[in-house]
């Protein structure tokens, strides 16, 4: 049996991954922050689905410099690791505080990237691992009024791609899929209007569903994609072209 850790479980797209990988038979480690309650209830239908596999609740605030020691203390075997957890601060450059900054940084590049360093000789005991960080087109194509996210996004980029080079002999895989506008609560802020703009800009004419983005993260980590790491795959609708 096989353990994946996923960050941000309690998120749409991280409990659209829970639920696929779990389909799949993987073991689960769902790490949440604050939607407690969401993920009881996760658990327990998991639990009542798939009575042969292990699900954990892992509670971290993965803003906080040192909850990423914390986190690991509960987990044993693992085989993958899939980054769902993630926020914005959506307002100018000039605006930004250095707080703010600082919370950007630890929640998206950081706590990762301190998560991959603890948990790898975890990861290579076994013939093959995966790492799959959602990212964002943003992290590609950059974006106002999101100068910091896009910024830190485009750092998870950089991080698959030197990372996955350094493990490439440990059949460890490392990877990225970079979402463009999917339809999630934290996309529920937007105006009507700002969401019909939003869908005339994309050639598909709609948002992604999470449960396509936990599709191809599904495909990550399958044995059908063995021979792809350091790679970033949009999933946009065409939005990026």
């Amino acid at each position: 049996m096989k353990y994946v850790l996923v960050t941000g479980a309690s998120g749409d797209i991280g409990e659209a991954c829970v639920k696929q990988l779990a389909k799949k038979g993987y073991s689960v480690y769902c790490h949440y922050f604050r939607n407690e309650q969401k993920m009881k209830s996760l658990l327990s239908d998991l639990i009542l689905q798939y009575p042969k596999q292990d699900f954990f609740a892992l509670q971290a605030d993965l803003s906080s410099p040192n909850s990423v020691e914390e986190l690991i203390q509960n987990m044993f075997q693992l085989h993958a690791i899939v980054f769902a957890h993630g926020d914005t601060v959506y307002k100018l450059l000039s605006d930004t505080t250095p707080d703010e900054m600082t919370y950007l940084w630890l929640t998206h590049v950081y706590n990762p990237i301190r998560l991959c360093q603890l948990c790898q000789p975890k990861l290579t005991q076994h013939s093959h691992s995966q790492i799959v960080f959602i990212s964002s087109v943003y992290g590609l194509i950059g974006s106002s009024m999101e100068v910091m996210y896009s910024t830190v996004k485009g750092a998870q980029i950089a991080f698959v791609k030197s990372y996955a080079k350094e493990v490439a002999s440990m059949n460890l895989t490392v990877n990225a899929v970079a979402p463009g506008a999917v339809d999630t609560h934290m996309n529920a802020l937007w105006s009507k209007e700002e969401k019909e703009t939003l869908r005339s800009d994309i050639p598909l004419n709609r948002l992604a569903h999470p449960k396509e983005v936990a599709s191809l993260v599904s495909y990550l980590l399958s044995s059908d994609a063995s021979y792809m790491t350091g790679t970033t795959i949009p999933l946009t609708g065409g939005w990026s072209i």
